[in-house]
């Protein structure tokens, strides 16, 4: 096994405890067309975290993809406990997690926390989204990070 594959093996280990299957090239080129095609691509998020990890914001994605599985809750009861952890982690001052909001929308999901609807983290996801789509983003396709990533991917798939 080449150093490259061992180096792409050891972020699956890392961060998903060994995913069998191997991001494909194809997946990597399209991550650069756009964040929306990085972001819902089946490996995007895990290597974009990943990514994110070294600049110290790894709780935008976890936040982005909290909140993508809390709009699918069902059960008020749950949707209710769920709100609360991501308030508690992400939003409220001092978080241990905290994301970089607006106080108006920070102030929207205090004021419905008590009663949280499917939608009550939706502008926050939307800022965080803005956040990594323009910041995070251009960096992550420029960086060696990436770069290694399709270049590893390029060099398996001519051999």
């Amino acid at each position: 096994m080449s150093p490259n594959t061992c180096w792409l093996c050891k972020i699956f280990r890392a961060e998903e405890n060994g995913i069998s299957s191997k991001v494909s090239l194809e997946e990597v080129l399209q991550w650069s067309q756009s964040f929306e095609k990085l972001i819902t691509s089946k490996y995007g998020p895990m290597i974009y975290k990943s990514y994110l990890k070294t600049e110290h914001s790894d709780e935008n994605i976890e936040f982005w993809l909290a909140c993508e599985a809390y709009k699918k809750i069902t059960s008020q009861r749950k949707r209710m406990s769920m709100a609360r952890k991501l308030f508690r982690s992400y939003i409220q001052p001092q978080a241990p997690n905290e994301i970089n909001i607006d106080s108006p929308a920070r102030k929207a999901i205090i004021r419905n926390i008590q009663e949280p609807t499917q939608s009550c983290f939706d502008e926050a996801q939307r800022i965080i989204y803005m956040h990594m789509e323009r910041d995070s983003y251009p960096r992550f396709l420029q960086s060696k990070f990436y770069q290694k990533l399709k270049h590893s991917l390029q060099t398996n798939d001519s051999n």
